[in-house]
């Protein structure tokens, strides 16, 4: 009698969040959430991810600028 091949059971794949871009989560999440709650405000589990966007695209443009002044640091006039 043949033995019965065993079906190889793959595991599910974790469920990833969707997010805009791949970049990896430049502010605290705590303390950006603690300064929103003292304002008397709420914070949705949007806001920070979209925050940390905004802070990727002007550190972006600061990087540019600085090349464009042929500069490798950045400075707070780049901002």
């Amino acid at each position: 009698m043949a033995k019965a091949k065993k079906k190889k059971v793959s595991k599910a794949k974790k469920k990833t969040t969707s997010k805009k871009s791949s970049n990896e989560i430049l502010v605290v999440n705590s303390k950006v959430r603690a300064y929103i709650k003292k304002k008397k405000m709420m914070t949705s589990s949007e806001f920070v991810p979209a925050l940390s966007e905004v802070v990727h695209k002007e550190i972006d443009k600061a990087i540019e600028r600085a090349k464009g002044n042929k500069r490798s640091t950045l400075r707070a006039r780049d901002l």
